[in-house]
């Protein structure tokens, strides 16, 4: 099935250059189906391109996906057109009164900053509250999964001497668990952060279950309210140069920053990135949609609580 996205999307053009096949909002209502009402908060500041990094992963699956796009109110984006955002984003308070099968929140660049430093932290903490009793499942990236963690359970964050900067391997926990079907035993996934939960705070929390992690990044998924709210710190969705303009970006700004991990061909920048996380950023995407939004989800979305 199509993916079902606003009008004029940037998106829609990109990946149908990739034959993804997506619809616009107008030829999706002459459908009769109910599709799956997806709201995704983007945090990121380049948003068209957090667009379509999730957009393309979102469209791996049978089911028809509507897309709505969210933002805070209490913050401005810089590097993305006025007008794309008023053609595409509706702030939260004119969403609060919906209710979605499924939200996606992605990671900020704020990483540097105590939590209530954060100037949008306040409306963060009410929306990650309306998640609760609105969407049926939540899936939280890299820094929401962080602040997640920290606003329901007290999870703390930790800097690193070293961004965490490269392709890591990771290990499913409890690979029965239907986020992780079709998984081989091990898998890569990008990671790009400055700071780290830790293990031993996520397992003193009752209810909390690590369900991946690496030996070189940490903690890589938890599960909570049986898979109601899934954290990932890291970065299935990134396209193959994602890590490659974030070097080159800090290298041009004179940043310390290390050469991302396993990541180029031959560890030669030059030669650009070996993509070994693709397939099972797809694989989690399309999991996340079947068994913990498609399969839970009501047919009434009214009755989601």
């Amino acid at each position: 099935m199509p993916l079902n996205l606003p009008d004029r999307l940037p998106a829609i053009e990109l990946l149908k250059k990739e034959n993804i096949f997506v619809i616009d909002s107008s030829r999706a209502s002459s459908q009769d189906i109910r599709p799956l009402r997806i709201v995704i908060l983007n945090l990121m500041p380049l948003k068209i391109t957090t667009e379509t990094d999730l957009v393309r992963l979102l469209s791996n699956t049978p089911l028809q996906v509507e897309v709505s796009f969210m933002k805070v109110k209490g913050h401005t984006s810089k590097n993305t057109p006025v007008e794309h955002m008023k053609a595409f984003y509706c702030d939260f308070e004119l969403m609060k009164e919906e209710k979605f099968d499924g939200m996606i929140i992605t990671g900020a660049p704020v990483e540097h900053l105590d939590y209530e430093e954060v100037n949008y932290w306040d409306e963060i903490k009410e929306i990650f509250d309306w998640a609760r009793t609105h969407v049926t499942s939540t899936l939280y990236i890299c820094w929401a999964a962080q602040a997640g963690l920290y606003h329901y359970y007290g999870v703390p964050k930790y800097k690193l001497d070293r961004k965490m900067f490269g392709v890591f391997k990771q290990y499913p926990l409890a690979p029965m668990l239907p986020i992780f079907r079709g998984f081989d035993d091990e898998f890569y996934m990008p990671h790009s952060r400055h700071t780290e939960i830790r293990r031993e705070d996520v397992l003193r929390v009752p209810g909390l279950e690590v369900i991946a992690e690496s030996p070189q990044s940490g903690v890589c998924m938890v599960m909570a309210r049986g898979g109601r709210e899934i954290y990932v710190t890291g970065h299935a969705e990134y396209s193959p140069y994602t890590l490659d303009t974030e070097y080159r970006r800090d290298l041009e700004k004179g940043l310390p920053i290390d050469m991302p991990v396993n990541y180029y061909c031959h560890n030669v920048p030059e030669e650009g990135p070996l993509v070994t996380w693709r397939a099972h950023g797809n694989l989690l995407f399309s999991n996340w949609l079947n068994y913990y939004v498609y399969q839970e989800t009501p047919y009434d979305i009214n009755s989601i609580r």
